[in-house]
């Protein structure tokens, strides 16, 4: 419990100018009335002996008799913390004994100060180490340099989608002269290098947005063979991908990693010592395709089944420091070979267990080692400025060379590690259980079984339960005293943490109404003035309240030291409950518990003779400084990818709701161990004016239009997304003649405001063009690119004239036929452009029974319908493939006519298709803060 050095003790030893106080006993009211009068001059007699004293104690308090918190009643003034002989907070041994109490007087403005100061200071020590990017000197074993060169070579042909001549030729290109370089300057050396440039086919099926499904013909993969001349049988997997999505020069995603691993490759084939193992480096040329190139190499290239373990460079932000934010599975000597061999850790278990959670709806190719290859791997990325991630902004330059010198550092001497390894050998003989992992400021690695992290959880849980158990059996807790009083701090606590979630809410609600959302998305810490002040001041004001009413005015160290026990004992319920549930997270409660208590427990006897001394304060201090700044780092990680992840969410999750509860519930966790100063403070009326103050400037601000959320500064871009197709719409009906056919521009903003700033700049683009979901045709009608139509309802489409690709989508029916079961099984042909997406929707009471795709088993996304993706690579065949319907037994009169819809788009993300004359001009009137990602697109669908 943090203590403040009182401005004034009184002492209980020798007489005067001390004083001292003793617990009287009850009595009836009128000789109650006629005692209290009695101490007041008393009191008042012995302060006159002593003028400065006297004028201190009257300039601050009040001398009264007040009704003690429990069921006693002693005299006391009206100051904010109190300690008793025996150090025991009031709780006497002797319960016939009434125990003397010296209390003590907390200013609010040095308690504020105090705990400002400590969470300002660890918050500037987590941003300093953010920025420590390379510790100490290089060795020289790997080239930033070098890797720069490639990074820019890489980026300076432009966007690489599946399919372009920039990835499929130019980048490939790069990519093998490069690697024929290294083959020959080391071929001499101990090493053979085997190149092999593969193009597979192949389909899988993930649970990815509620369902997904992908078929891809001809993907571009180039795999590079590093191992000692004698062969080896064992091999380890280093993966990159070069391509990117339409529109973004892609120099985080992923091209540094490739830059990485091209220098890495280097510096590991000219090695002088043999390796006991070989390294696969695997450039993929089809990740943004929803993960396909590393699914063709893991299922059908020969080298992959001697893999034994991969490591996976990805990126959702630009530059900075690369996490290892997942391993596995199990297979702790993973962990343990980065935690011995990484020149620079940056590791957390905690980003592994909200990663696969699902709450980010993202994937990399990790994903597909560990599901279709059954290998462990480790996955790192760069996650910082995650604003500009799949942008026109994504560009090397905005990548230092510092992070490209980490990266390398860290990616070579783990594989470096892993290649002499006896482990990689029979990786299976160690897979079992899971790894505890996090970094110290980036210092050190923490790393220890989660076996062990189950046993000293439950130590730490059992140590805190003993600790509060030998309080309550104290003789002076008669009755469960203290059982009920740390119950009710208990729902005094949880309960400001439900009213002040709440209150924060119908803030944001306020500003959403408003249409102000997303205001902090370019000043962050606007969030912080509105929504943190909201938070704080209103739990500040909720145990304000309670102080004064529930516990009846009483500021004592007893209150003080019974919400340091509140704030122990529901950080160890939480220990408790993520270790039985198996999660390696629970290590942050166990470092929330375990420091706090030890602290208490070592500092006892010192507060037991002195109080809140300086001491005692700055000794508490130091012992939460560790599980604090280590949470810090959490809450800056989660601040760092959720906030941009807010501009590319779609348009049905609100975004002040996701900010204010996470900046809400960093406020709860924080102000956990410094809840007691609220009960030791004299007054809480200058901390909630101050509080008040900000959050209704910040407020005023942002109702204003002050704060506006984008930003199109070159040196800190924060853009707004748009998708912008031209597409031209054809329907069919049972028959196969065109019912309808449209065409115009087609505009989905990625974030909750829709097109209300665009529209000043854009008139054309306003409600009046707003569009909406056609139930009865798949996926509403609209070429979707990704199966994401539930989180962006909000479209405009605004017409315009017909597109005419060069290559248009050839789609016709090859046959139809009843099967012996009962279906019936249709087989379609399709030619079209590197990228087009299938829906298929059946009718109602129809039901697809399998079909030519994944494992056979047709896989739905979250609306209920089928999205199918297709990828070519160069000179890919037609696409052919089937699937079985089961025709309904009663058909749905009101509803679509036939047994199923299907529909077939065509998207152009490249070459001369990609652009129209109605496209270029609407591009050029966007303003400098939005980031309009567009391309040519057609729809057609047919009845069956």
């Amino acid at each position: 419990m943090l203590m403040i050095p009182p401005l004034l003790a009184i002492s209980q030893a020798p007489p005067s100018p001390a004083l001292s106080f003793k617990f009287v006993p009850q009595r009836d009211p009128s000789a109650e009335q006629s005692e209290r009068e009695r101490e007041k001059r008393r009191l008042r007699a012995t302060l006159a002996a002593d003028v400065p004293l006297a004028q201190k104690m009257e300039s601050d308090t009040t001398v009264r008799r007040i009704k003690a918190f429990g069921t006693q009643n002693y005299v006391a003034q009206e100051n904010d913390g109190s300690r008793d002989r025996c150090g025991n907070n009031g709780y006497s041994d002797d319960p016939k004994r009434k125990p003397e109490v010296s209390l003590y007087l907390l200013r609010e403005g040095l308690a504020a100060s105090l705990v400002s100061v400590f969470i300002l200071v660890l918050w500037g020590l987590v941003h300093f180490s953010l920025q420590q990017l390379v510790i100490g000197k290089p060795t020289g074993d790997f080239n930033a340099v070098r890797a720069r060169r490639h990074l820019e070579q890489i980026t300076s042909v432009g966007p690489r989608p599946v399919g372009s001549p920039e990835n499929e030729v130019l980048t490939v290109g790069y990519l093998l002269e490069q690697i024929e370089k290294i083959r020959v300057e080391t071929a001499a050396g101990p090493h053979q290098l085997t190149v092999d440039v593969q193009r597979p086919t192949g389909t899988f099926s993930i649970d990815f947005l509620g369902g997904f499904t992908s078929f891809y013909d001809r993907v571009t993969n180039i795999a590079v063979r590093l191992e000692p001349k004698s062969g080896t049988h064992h091999l380890m997997l280093a993966n990159c991908h070069f391509d990117t999505v339409a529109n973004s020069p892609g120099a985080s995603d992923d091209a540094v990693s490739c830059a990485v691993m091209l220098e890495v490759l280097h510096s590991l084939a000219n090695q002088s010592t043999p390796f006991h193992h070989g390294v696969v480096f695997l450039f993929n040329g089809a990740e943004e395709n929803i993960l396909q190139a590393s699914h063709g190499f893991i299922t059908q290239h020969p080298w992959a089944k001697q893999v034994r373990a991969f490591i996976n460079l990805e990126a959702a932000g630009v530059g900075g420091k690369e996490v290892v934010f997942q391993t596995g599975p199990e297979n702790p000597w993973l962990v343990q070979a980065y935690v011995h061999a990484a020149k620079h850790p940056f590791a957390s278990v905690v980003g592994q267990e909200v990663f696969q959670s699902g709450i980010i709806p993202s994937d990399t190719d990790f994903r597909i080692y560990r599901d279709f290859g059954n290998i462990p791997g480790i996955d790192l990325a760069f996650i910082e400025n995650g604003f500009i991630y799949h942008t026109k902004y994504d560009t090397a330059d905005r990548i230092l060379t510092d992070s490209i010198q980490r990266a390398g550092d860290n990616i070579l001497a783990v594989l470096r590690y892993l290649v002499m390894s006896e482990k990689l050998a029979d990786s299976s003989e160690y897979r079992h259980g899971n790894m505890v992992f996090f970094d110290l400021l980036g210092v050190v690695v923490v790393a220890y079984p989660a076996r062990v992290g189950t046993i000293l959880n439950y130590m730490v849980a059992t140590a805190t339960f003993l600790y509060l158990a030998k309080k309550a059996s104290l003789p002076g807790n008669g009755g469960g005293r203290y059982v009920r009083d740390l119950a009710c701090a208990t729902g005094v606590a949880v309960l400001s943490w439900f009213v002040t979630l709440l209150s924060v809410l119908i803030v944001a609600l306020i500003v959403t109404l408003l249409g102000r959302s997303m205001f902090w998305y370019t000043h962050f810490y606007a969030s912080i003035c509105l929504y943190g002040t909201a938070s704080t001041g209103k739990m500040i004001l909720i145990h304000t309240l309670a102080k004064n009413l529930y516990f009846g005015g009483v500021r004592l160290v007893e209150l003080g030291d019974l919400f340091f026990d509140v704030s122990l004992f529901l950080w160890c319920c939480s220990l408790v409950w993520l270790t039985q549930q198996g999660l390696c997270s629970a290590y942050v409660p166990m470092l929330m518990v375990a420091f706090p208590l030890a602290t208490k427990l070592l500092l006892a006897k010192e507060f037991k003779h002195r109080g809140a001394s300086v001491k005692y304060s700055v000794l508490y201090l130091f012992g939460l400084a560790l599980p604090y700044v280590h949470f810090m780092f959490l809450i800056w990680v989660v601040f760092e990818i959720f906030t941009p992840i807010m501009g590319r969410s779609g348009t049905e999750i609100p975004p002040e709701v996701v900010l204010a509860s996470l900046v809400t519930l960093a406020t709860i966790f924080l102000s956990s161990f410094f809840l007691h100063f609220i009960y030791l403070v004299r007054s809480t009326k200058w901390i909630l004016a101050g509080l008040g103050s900000v959050f209704v400037v910040m407020f005023l601000l942002m109702s204003c239009g002050l704060l506006f959320p984008y930003s199109g500064d070159p040196d800190s871009p924060r853009p707004k997304r748009v998708f912008l197709q031209h597409t031209t719409r054809t329907f069919h009906n049972l028959q196969g003649q065109v019912e309808s056919r449209d065409s115009g521009l087609w505009i989905n903003s990625f974030d909750f405001t829709g097109m209300q700033h665009v529209t000043p700049h854009i008139p054309e683009i306003n409600e009046s063009v707003r569009t909406h979901c056609r139930e009865d045709r798949p996926f509403c009608g609209y070429p979707w690119f990704l199966p994401v139509k539930f989180l962006s309802k909000k479209n405009w489409y605004l017409p315009a004239p017909e597109v005419s690709p060069s290559s248009p989508v050839e789609f016709s029916l090859m046959s139809k036929e009843e099967t012996s079961w009962g279906t019936v099984k249709m087989t379609f042909s399709v030619k079209g452009p590197s990228h087009m997406s299938l829906y298929l929707m059946p009718h109602r009471g129809a039901s697809l029974s399998t079909w030519s795709f994944g494992d056979g088993t047709p896989q739905f996304d979250l609306s209920g319908e089928y999205f199918i993706f297709y990828s070519h690579g160069l000179d890919a065949p037609t696409w052919t493939f089937w699937f079985e319907i089961q025709p309904p037994r009663d058909p749905d009169p009101s509803g679509p006519e036939g047994m199923i819809s299907v529909a077939i788009s065509g998207h152009y993300f490249f070459g001369q298709n990609q652009r129209t004359a109605q496209l270029e001009e609407i591009l050029r009137r966007f303003p400098t803060w939005a980031f309009p990602s567009s391309w040519v697109s057609t729809y057609d669908m047919y009845r069956y």
